[in-house]
């Protein structure tokens, strides 16, 4: 880890703690308890469908691949984004690795992988806007809608920037590398220009972006059930599009925070702000995203422990090829 993420995320573990000793550790946990385990069990299950539909998701710009290559790849790809201190870059990094080791070539897997992460940003986009519409609607006086309209306007243009360099970026590359043509350049090229090929031949399958798109759409208005679910049980109902509100905003203000590894205290913060507008007490939101990181480590642990089973029984498997000294055996001649 380079030093910011260090200090950011030593900065939000600091934030964290001291929220919880202000509004009292005894509060939040009595939060906690009153949803009880069987609710965490359900709160953990409709996560656990989510990621599946995400998955599918992923496999709609993946024609061929079977439908688990995908599921599993979206499941490594949060477990190392929201459990290991990774960026969310390392998370998709990990996940495109997932699937080029099912079979998925290696070019194709980070292809999609870039496409299912833009067409899950611009879902996300549409979410934050119908969740600021809710806002506006139920909480007319609110000053929050200003900065938040700012951002979706700033984040729809570095959405529609990242789309034209996938689609017209690689062009401009191309021809720096025929310049060039000789030397590094020739490796680099020849993997841009596959890169380009995999990126096109996916954006040329509109069926699959619109139905990526939907069902992305689809599960970021569905996750809000996860903390509908648990309001209820701790006794702090509201209304699913009150619920759905907080949500959309506080994931778009973890976006924002991308450079904090897992938005530590960031998180919290936001629950907090977000949940006091509609009546929610601050334990009950720290209760909230505690609930939430539970959850991630509870689904994130055994995948990253199936994961490194997979890794490492790879690895043994070619050390073992290799023979004793990594040589790799003679061919026995007739």
């Amino acid at each position: 880890m380079k030093l910011l993420p260090i200090l950011a995320a030593a900065l939000g573990i600091a934030a964290m703690a001291a929220l919880v000793g202000f509004f009292g550790a005894g509060a939040v946990l009595r939060s906690l308890l009153a949803v009880g385990g069987s609710g965490f069990v359900a709160i953990c299950a409709i996560h656990l469908i989510l990621m599946v539909v995400m998955g599918i998701a992923w496999q709609a710009l993946l024609p061929g691949a079977r439908p688990w290559v995908a599921v599993w790849g979206r499941l490594v790809r949060d477990s190392g984004s929201e459990v290991l201190p990774l960026s969310q870059v390392g998370g998709y990094v990990l996940g495109a690795r997932a699937l080029a080791l099912a079979g998925v070539p290696g070019t194709v897997a980070a292809a999609s992988t870039i496409v299912d992460v833009t067409l899950e940003f611009l879902a996300q986009l549409a979410y934050t806007a119908l969740g600021l519409a809710w806002l506006i609607r139920l909480q007319p006086e609110t000053a929050a809608a200003g900065p938040i309209i700012l951002g979706l306007a700033v984040g729809t243009v570095a959405a529609l920037a990242f789309v034209l360099v996938q689609r017209r970026g690689f062009d401009y590359f191309d021809r720096i590398a025929r310049i060039l043509g000789q030397g590094w350049a020739v490796k680099t090229a020849a993997g841009a220009a596959a890169l380009h090929a995999s990126l096109a031949d996916i954006y040329r399958r509109r069926r699959g972006l619109l139905l990526s798109f939907a069902l992305h759409f689809i599960c970021w208005i569905a996750s809000a059930a996860e903390a509908w679910l648990a309001l209820r049980l701790a006794g702090q109902p509201l209304p699913f599009v009150a619920v759905m509100a907080i949500e959309s905003l506080m994931y778009a203000v973890r976006t924002a925070a991308f450079f904090v590894p897992n938005a530590v205290g960031i998180q919290e913060a936001a629950y907090i702000l977000l949940g006091a507008t509609f009546g929610v007490t601050p334990e009950m939101a720290l209760a909230l995203s505690f609930l939430k990181r539970a959850r991630d480590i509870a689904i994130g642990l055994p995948t990253l422990g199936i994961w490194q089973a997979v890794e490492g029984g790879r690895f043994l498997r070619r050390r073992s090829a290799r023979g004793p000294r990594g040589e790799v055996p003679a061919v026995p001649q007739d």
